[in-house]
């Protein structure tokens, strides 16, 4: 499945919810699922466990983008095509965060 494929099945499934909940509401949901995928990281979940955990997020994130009216594909494609969206390089060669958490 492509990415804007899976926009469409959200907007498709959700969109009449995600309204009536609206941006502020569906941010919540989507900071929450990031939270229970980083308690199934912590905890050592298993691999499917996360995987689902990975699609909630990307499920929610296709929600919030439906309503403020962003194309994921193409916003994704326009920030990272082929390469870092800072360095401009594939591989990235940006120096790390000192600070990682």
């Amino acid at each position: 499945m492509k990415i804007e494929e899976a926009q469409d099945m959200m907007r498709r499934i959700y969109l009449e919810r995600d309204q009536a909940r609206g941006v502020e509401g569906t941010l919540k949901r989507t900071f929450d699922e990031l939270e229970e995928l980083s308690e199934a990281i912590k905890n050592r979940d298993t691999a499917q466990a996360i995987a689902d955990e990975v699609a909630d997020v990307f499920a929610w994130l296709c929600s919030l983008a439906n309503l403020l009216e962003i194309d994921v594909s193409d916003a994704f494609y326009k920030k990272y095509n082929n390469t870092c969206s800072k360095c401009k390089k594939s591989p990235c060669i940006c120096p790390e965060p000192l600070d990682l958490m």
